[in-house]
């Protein structure tokens, strides 16, 4: 049984502060937190996945899904087809790049939440740390 993790708010936004800092420190793409958040409801909720039902689940305009799709297909994250059963609509798919990229992020959230909640003194940097 997973166990609750408790953070106060300092440590929730030192957390979060110390995964996006390494992510800028790395050559990987720098996604605005809208184009996060539509990659993560794609990979982390069940598909099929489709721009009205992103704009819907966002709460979010159809272009501005449209626009962060643009540059998360760019970034080869998610890839967009046209749905065979109703060709009006467009499918929102997972890649492999992804994948990897969710996986490497996840690791790098992982590594920032260990030194987020070190017991005493400043985080220490996350650079001298590799991701698997």
């Amino acid at each position: 049984m997973d166990v609750p993790l408790k953070l106060t708010c300092d440590q929730a936004l030192d957390l979060w502060r110390l995964a996006i800092v390494e992510t800028v420190r790395r050559d990987i793409p720098d996604l605005s937190s809208r184009q996060m958040a539509l990659l993560l409801t794609v990979y982390r909720t069940p598909p099929p996945h489709t721009v009205r039902g992103l704009a819907h689940a966002l709460n979010i305009s159809k272009p501005a899904v449209t626009r962060a799709l643009d540059r998360l297909g760019e970034y080869g994250l998610l890839r967009r087809e046209v749905d065979e059963a109703d060709r009006r609509s467009v499918l929102v798919r997972r890649t492999e790049t992804g994948e990897t990229f969710l996986t490497d992020f996840g690791t790098l959230v992982r590594m920032a939440a260990a030194d987020a909640l070190m017991p005493c003194g400043e985080p220490e940097p996350l650079t001298s740390r590799e991701v698997a």
